[in-house]
Formats: structure tokens, C-alpha cells, sequence
């Protein structure tokens, strides 16, 4: 049954009759000995084209691990809204197994969803519970994901709806591919009347509904790289017009307001820009980028550990000599004990055997001391060397500490500037869009100033033909009265 249904979605042509084969209650299907991955791969993903409807399938794959997964505690979002988060974990999460969505894609998402609800978004709030997630694990999986958005901890009073009409706005941008939409008058080609539509901008297409539960489809605008937008005059009491020009045909569209009609020309430009660069759509690229950006990261945390690593041999290459350098002291200073040892049996001896040659005991005696004094010397000597080794390894201890924290403080540098950079960019991105229509705007200005100066002289020349024309009719007038005289 799996097997039926996935080929059914995938659009996989298949024989119910040779699944039924496959499938045999014996041992010698190829699921019987194999186990059905090696199935599943063979036998329906090879044969995938790609001509699947990618929304159906999610939704076969969200019924099939949902009841088992999804928390039973009570959310604030519908099933509908947690399936569309579930296909959105999907599309931001990391490319490993088991799947999880790291904290910066945490915090792209919930912008994302905070700006569609028309709300503020709580910076502080996130970094006090990003520092919790951080001490526990590295993100979060779908589930987890789901309850954090259906807790209503970052949606705090917004209402069901409008937290469901958000996550709707999200999940077309992100997984429909849904650049714009909304309603505007569409002129008919044939009876040349005005009807409202519902469009949606994707990548490459612009489609148009009877209404915006998208289920009485009229039309497509194909768009590819030789597409051009143009605005228009207003014109059989329409106002706001603008024209997509294709190769096979062309559509005027009257939009509601002049903010909407800007900002339709402004996405079909994008559009057809991104088509003719061969770009991804611009959610994607951001994907993209913000990925590259983490590996890099991680690229130059993973050097920075292994500095810390080899510093760290160091230290206890340095500790390991200067216990080898204790030891040895230690074995000296028990060399000085036996020999002390040693010393004073010799002595008494010496006492007991030449007790009748008391001045030369004097001497060898004083000769003796001389060479403990010498030892004694030698012992405080050692002594000292081993307090300054002391001395520096806790310098170098000391030092270690330093280091460790010069590096959190520059990586602390290093993730301020990263974000500083970031918003430069988005800010010199949105000047040079300004910039660009500014100048578009300049150059449509100067087109129709050329225009009316091209029809000016027109109406020009034809004036003077006309008076020379009046001019000859006074003469034949005056001829012909000369005639008739």
C-alpha cells in the first residue's frame, strides 16, 4: 500500500498486478532478503522525474510520521499551520541526518513569521533562549520546532488567526515559491473588458485565479529573460496601468493603487533579472549564503580548537619536563642523604678505629664538612631551580588563561562584525534599488519629453503644408473670379 501510494504521488508509472509480485508472501521477493530501502530506491526514487506535485508528497510524508511524533500537549496553531512549519524544517534545515534547524535558521524563520504578523521582533528575548539552546544541543528538530512556534512564546498577543495567516505568508514565499500576489483588473484579449483576478509571481510564471482559494485557475504569463515591463497612461477609465510584454503576447493590468502598481513592476523586473542572470529565486540564494557563511564559520572554529589543541600539548609537554626536572632533584637530593648517610658511618668508624690519631681525625673531619658544607650548597642550589620552574609553569598557566580569553573576546569581534556587514549590505542593496529607479525613472522621463517634442514638430510641418495649401487655393480663387469677370 506504501509503495502504491508513493508512486501514485510521485507520478512513477507502476503495475498494481507486479507489485503484488514483488510483494509475495514467500522468499524470494526482492523485499524479502533485501530489507525495503534497496526497494525504495531501485524500484520508485530512481524512476522520479520531478513532475510530482512537491506538496502532495509532503503532505503523504507528514501523515505517514505525524501521529507518531507531533506532541500531544495543546498548541496554538492549527495541524494545517504545524504540516506547513513541518514542510518549512525541511527546506532550512541542515544537510544531515538525524535533521535538525540550527539557531540562525531559528531566528531567520521567527523573523520571518514576526514580520508577516506586522509585529516586533525581540532580539533580546531570542539570544536569552538561543544562549539555553546552545548549552544543551546544537538546534532543534522538526517537533521541537513545531512546539516552540505553538507555544506562542515569540507570537505573544497575536491571536490564532493571525499567527496562521502568517506562517500561510511564510510557507508560500519559502516552499511555493510565491514571490507576490493579490488581486488587480486584468484586460481581456478578445471582448477587451476588465476583470478582477488574483495573481501569483513565482520564479517563472505569473498565474491568475477567479479568486485567491486558487481553485478556478484562468491563465498563465510565461516569463523568461526577453519579458519587459512597462507602465502605461490611464487610459478608458482605468488608472494604474502597466504592460507585460512576452513574445507571444501581451497583458495590460490596472493595479488598485499607485504603491501597488510600483511594486508589481518593481517584482516582475526582479523576476525577469533573476531569469535572465540564471539566479535562484532570492530566498534561496539568501539559503545559500547564510549556509556558506556558517561553514565558514565552523571551518574557522574547528582551526581554532586545533591552535588551542596543539597550545594545549605544549603545556603538557613543558609540565612533563618539569616533573622530569623534579624527579631528578628529588634522586639528588636522596644521592646527598646516602651520601650524608654514608658520611657519618664513615665517621664513626673512623672514631672507633683511630681514636688514638685524634689530630689527623681533626683534619679528615674538617675536610668532611667542608664537603657537606659544598653538598649543602649544591642541595640549596637544586632547591631554588625547582621553586623558579615552579614559578613559571603557574606564568605559564597564567598565560594559557590570557590566550583563551583574548580568543572568546575576538570571536566576539568577529560575530559583531559579521552582522555589521551584513546590514551594510542589505542597506547599500537598498540604496542601489532606489538609485536604479531613480534612474529608470529619469529615462522614461526623458522618453516622453523626446515624444512630445517628435509630435510638436509633426503638427509643425503639417501647418505649414496646410497654409501653403491655403495659400494656392487664394490664387486659383483669384483666378478663377478673373475668369468670371
Amino acid at each position: 500500500v506504501l509503495s502504491h501510494n508513493l508512486c501514485t504521488v510521485l507520478n512513477v508509472p507502476h503495475d498494481p498486478v507486479a507489485l503484488e509480485e514483488h510483494f509475495r508472501d514467500d522468499d524470494e521477493g526482492p523485499v524479502s532478503n533485501q530489507g525495503y530501502m534497496p526497494y525504495l530506491n531501485k524500484f520508485i526514487l530512481e524512476k522520479v522525474q520531478g513532475n510530482f506535485d512537491k506538496v502532495e508528497f509532503n503532505r503523504m510524508c507528514w501523515t505517514l510520521c505525524a501521529k507518531k511524533n507531533l506532541s500531544k500537549s495543546p498548541l496554538q496553531i492549527s495541524d494545517e499551520d504545524a504540516f506547513k512549519v513541518w514542510v518549512i524544517f525541511n527546506f532550512l534545515s541542515e544537510d544531515k541526518y538525524p535533521l535538525i534547524i540550527v539557531p540562525e535558521e531559528i531566528e531567520y524563520l521567527l523573523k520571518k513569521i514576526t514580520e508577516a504578523m506586522g509585529a516586533g521582533w525581540q532580539q533580546e528575548q531570542f539570544d536569552h533562549y538561543k544562549i539555553a539552546l546552545n548549552t544543551s544541543r546544537e538546534g532543534l528538530s522538526a517537533w521541537e520546532l513545531i512546539d516552540l512556534i505553538g507555544s506562542g512564546q515569540f507570537s505573544k498577543g497575536m491571536d490564532r488567526q493571525t499567527v496562521s495567516m502568517a506562517i500561510n505568508e511564510v510557507f508560500n514565499e519559502l516552499i511555493l515559491d510565491v514571490l507576490k500576489q493579490g488581486y488587480m483588473l486584468k484586460k481581456g484579449h478578445k471582448r477587451k473588458n476588465w476583470t478582477e483576478r488574483w495573481f501569483v509571481l513565482k520564479p517563472n510564471i505569473i498565474s491568475y485565479y477567479v479568486s485567491e482559494d486558487l481553485k478556478d485557475k484562468k491563465g498563465d504569463i510565461i516569463l523568461d529573460g526577453n519579458c519587459c515591463v512597462e507602465a502605461l497612461p490611464d487610459k478608458d477609465g482605468k488608472k494604474c496601468l502597466f504592460l507585460i510584454k512576452c513574445l507571444d503576447k501581451s497583458f495590460e493590468i490596472s493595479a488598485s493603487d499607485k504603491k501597488k502598481k510600483q511594486e508589481w513592476i518593481q517584482a516582475i523586473q526582479t523576476t525577469v533579472s533573476l531569469l535572465r542572470a540564471g539566479s535562484p529565486p532570492p530566498h534561496k540564494e539568501a539559503r545559500q549564503k547564510r549556509k556558506e557563511l556558517r561553514q565558514k564559520l565552523l571551518a574557522e572554529h574547528e582551526e581554532l580548537e586545533r591552535q588551542m589543541k596543539e597550545l594545549q600539548t605544549a603545556n603538557e609537554n613543558k609540565q612533563k619536563e618539569l616533573e622530569t626536572v623534579r624527579k631528578q632533584l628529588e634522586a639528588a637530593a636522596a644521592r646527598a642523604a646516602e651520601e650524608e648517610k654514608k658520611r657519618l658511618q664513615t665517621q664513626v668508624e673512623l672514631q672507633d678505629r683511630f681514636s688514638m690519631e685524634l689530630e689527623r681525625e681533626k683534619m679528615v673531619r674538617q675536610k668532611m664538612e667542608e664537603q657537606v658544607a659544598q653538598k649543602s650548597s649544591e642541595l640549596e642550589q637544586y632547591l631554588q631551580r625547582v621553586r623558579e620552574l615552579e614559578e613559571m609553569y603557574k606564568q605559564l598557566q597564567e598565560a594559557l588563561e590570557v590566550e583563551k580569553q583574548a580568543r572568546q573576546d575576538e570571536e566576539t569581534v568577529r560575530k559583531l562584525q559579521a552582522r555589521l556587514l551584513e546590514e551594510e549590505s542589505a542597506k547599500r542593496a537598498e540604496l542601489e534599488k532606489w538609485h536604479l529607479q531613480q534612474q529608470q525613472t529619469i529615462q522614461m522621463t526623458e522618453a516622453e519629453k523626446q515624444e512630445l517634442e517628435n509630435q510638436r514638430m509633426i503638427k509643425e510641418r503639417a501647418l505649414q503644408v496646410a497654409m501653403q495649401q491655403l495659400e494656392q487655393l487664394e490664387l486659383e480663387r483669384k483666378e478663377a473670379l478673373e475668369q468670371y469677370e
